[in-house]
């Protein structure tokens, strides 16, 4: 995952895989490439995007289920900041697309930059969640 502003920010997000068991870890590292904003924090989340219902009828609801701040201050060009998450204290479910084209639950790894400014930059990537089985 890239988050960039064009001649002021890059960074890359790089995460281990895009399917994680319930009890997984998400584990990667972000790297900033170009740095000339005065960046405050870095926090990664973790978001529940649930829709039911059918075309005009369908109703959305979005909820953060984690947050973990990365980094606190501002980072230099080529730093290297290693991330683990762990999945499993968190409630979460796994993915479901379209059952019954009425009901769908999405998960999203998100990364959100917050500068001096209180100005929030972020990416979002989807993840997929499984269960391997039932207990």
């Amino acid at each position: 995952m890239e988050v960039g502003i064009e001649d002021c920010l890059h960074i890359e997000f790089e995460y281990s895989k895009a399917k994680y068991h319930l009890r997984d870890a998400i584990i990667g590292k972000i790297f900033f490439l170009l740095v000339r904003v005065k960046i405050k924090r870095m926090e990664i989340e973790i978001r529940r995007r649930e829709i039911c219902g059918l075309g005009a009828n369908a109703h959305g609801e979005n909820e953060v289920i984690a947050k973990f701040e990365v980094m606190e201050g501002a980072p230099v060009r080529g730093e290297c900041i290693p991330v683990r998450l762990f999945l499993s204290p968190y409630d979460l479910t796994p993915t479901y697309k379209s059952v019954n084209n009425k009901f769908s639950v999405k998960y999203y790894l998100n990364l959100v930059l917050i500068d001096d400014e209180d100005r929030r930059y972020f990416k979002q990537q989807e993840i997929i969640l499984y269960r391997s089985e039932l207990l």
